[in-house]
């Protein structure tokens, strides 16, 4: 965020929002990633001239604090969330609001059918992006020369509670959690690594042993790279002749889930449709948060999602499959659960994603469409190198025989239990509940 109390004086100013921390582990990955980040951006402000006050504390705190200290204006890039948007809006009565539309392509009004409103299927919306798209979509922003406001740092500091705000000691354990050895690849060097990646990005993306992705989405969801960079790297790499159609579809793909929790915001929490009556069976849902439902590759993917924060995407899909329709959880029980880990959280990817996969959403995929998590496994994950990544006991077991279903009910394996379901019954007594519920 940038505050100015005049033109061109400007008050670099970045929050750690106590009602978002507070909800979290004490050593949640994305809090030091972020603070990381934080404390590089000061850094680099400083080139300018410039500087970084940090708070932590609760946002309307800090901007009624501002406000007294004669600041009027913020300039932030907004996020499309029930929470940010409310939180902006508070904001927005205390001090003029300028927001900047810079997490996504389009800005959430710009893709849109001719009678005005929101597009609720993905072919469309793609069309009509392309469409609209223009080179101020990948405009680069050139730095202004700006004063820094006359701000003490360290004054203030007896102004908020007690360990509201971080300043004098610029150490994540000021607010509560603590930091961790994971070095962050910069994501320019990422985004530069597209180049060896692009051409093939289609037709590998969705194999697990495959660096065919970008790994750009938490950089991308933080902010610590711009879409409109990512947008200029895709236009150079186009002008050399390579394949960029597939990738700025997943670009758009995003934004089109954005647009959909935007003008719907009831998704958070609301089916669009209802396809079957989804329950929560507590034993069902405790083996599979803890990577114990015996099925190889929904608990590879639930134990890398728990040991580094990431889960491939193509195994999202399998695994929200598998707990929406084998164990037919209800899909809010799983997102909460994704939410508490993924390190790229995002609101709208995320809740519209696990809709998609429970049948319930917007443009989701038919009901009857049920993931068979062995032949998934086998396809993407031939010879078991992803699961014997993350399944230690399976390691010295052979792939055809962790693909096969039959195998894992029948025999004992040391360390692993047996499948909690077995697929066909638990597809069967989806579709038949599903039916049955249709027709009431």
């Amino acid at each position: 965020m940038l505050l100015s109390i005049k033109a061109k004086e400007v008050l670099p100013i970045f929050i750690f929002d106590k009602t978002i921390l507070d909800e979290l582990n004490c050593d949640d990955k994305r809090v030091d990633y972020i603070f990381k980040k934080v404390l590089e951006l000061k850094k680099e402000l400083k080139k300018y001239d410039l500087d970084l006050a940090i708070f932590y504390a609760e946002v309307i705190d800090v901007f009624t604090f501002l406000k007294q200290k004669g600041f009027s204006c913020v300039y932030a890039s907004v996020d499309y969330d029930n929470y940010a948007r409310n939180r902006d809006n508070e904001i927005g009565k205390l001090v003029e609001f300028n927001a900047l539309f810079d997490c996504y392509i389009y800005e959430p009004k710009e893709i849109l059918k001719k009678d005005g409103s929101c597009y609720v299927v993905f072919a469309p919306f793609f069309k009509e992006a392309k469409q609209q798209y223009t080179k101020e979509h990948a405009l680069k922003y050139e730095i202004e020369k700006n004063i820094l406001s006359d701000f003490d740092y360290f004054d203030y500091i007896n102004e908020f509670k007690e360990n509201s705000f971080i300043q004098k000691s610029l150490d994540i354990k000021s607010i509560g959690f603590v930091s961790n050895s994971i070095k962050y690849e910069p994501a320019i060097k990422k985004l530069k690594s597209l180049k060896t990646k692009i051409q093939t990005y289609e037709e590998k993306r969705d194999y697990l042993n495959e660096d065919a992705t970008s790994n750009l989405s938490l950089d991308l969801r933080f902010g610590a790279i711009s879409i409109r960079r990512v947008l200029r790297e895709l236009i150079s790499l186009k002008k050399q002749g390579f394949q960029t159609e597939a990738f700025f579809r997943q670009l758009v793909f995003r934004d089109f889930y954005a647009s959909l929790l935007y003008h719907f915001p009831k998704l958070h929490t609301q089916d669009f449709r209802s396809y079957a009556p989804y329950m929560y069976n507590k034993e069902y849902y405790e083996r599979f948060i803890t990577a114990n439902t015996g099925v190889p590759i929904v608990d590879a993917g639930v134990t890398q999602l728990l040991t580094t924060g990431y889960m491939h995407n193509r195994v999202r899909m399998i695994v929200a499959s598998f707990f929406c329709k084998h164990l037919m959880l209800p899909w809010q029980k799983g997102e909460a659960f994704f939410a508490k880990y993924l390190m790229d959280y995002d609101a709208a990817s995320n809740i519209l994603s696990w809709q998609w996969s429970s049948s319930t959403g917007i443009d989701a995929q038919p009901y009857f469409r049920v993931f068979n998590p062995y032949l998934q496994a086998k396809k993407f994950d031939k010879d078991a190198l992803y699961i014997k990544k993350y399944l230690k006991p399976l390691k010295g077991l052979e792939a055809k025989k962790i693909h096969d279903e039959e195998f894992l009910f029948s025999n004992s394996i040391k360390g692993y239990t047996k499948p909690i379901v077995k697929h066909k019954q638990a597809r069967e007594y989806f579709l038949e509940e599903a039916k049955s519920f249709i027709n009431n």
